[in-house]
């Protein structure tokens, strides 16, 4: 069951390795690799929280406001990138065994696409997420991007 404290693992600094397809649509479209960096805090006593990725290869940022929604125990994950300054359409999800799991809808390059957003592998010193999108209304999945956090070594 899913709680307000599912996305306590995220807080605090991360780097982050990226791996996302040229074209999201294709998936034998060439891979781009780049680091980034990343620090989440909490709000709402941990009912909500923001991170903030720097990906220097993008020259961007991107933005995610996570609010957990205690009527019905799910999350929503709301994304904005710096170029554009615009909020995305939301994923909504919950966590179940220590996978999160989060859909919407949302369109790419003029086209409807449905959005998965998965988190796994969460302990404290990692995780990985992942985006896909589906043209087919989730009968098939193009695994988009990759994330695997990381806690920065000590110095």
């Amino acid at each position: 069951m899913s709680s307000p404290h599912d996305f306590d693992f995220l807080h605090g600094e991360w780097e982050v390795a990226n791996r996302r397809l040229a074209d999201f649509l294709q998936p034998d479209s060439a891979w781009e690799e780049f680091e980034g960096t990343s620090r989440c805090w909490p709000l709402f006593d941990g009912a909500a929280n923001v991170d903030e990725i720097d990906m220097p290869y993008l020259t961007s940022k991107g933005l995610t406001l996570r609010l957990f929604d205690r009527e019905t125990e799910q999350w929503s994950l709301n994304w904005s990138s710096s170029r554009s300054g615009k909020l995305f359409p939301p994923v909504t999800g919950r966590f179940e065994d220590g996978r999160g799991e989060f859909y919407g809808d949302d369109a790419h390059d003029g086209k409807d696409v449905r959005v998965r957003f998965v988190w796994s592998g969460v302990s404290e010193s990692g995780a990985r997420w992942e985006q896909a999108f589906s043209a087919d209304d989730g009968a098939s999945w193009v695994t988009n991007w990759t994330m695997d956090f990381t806690r920065p070594k000590a110095s």
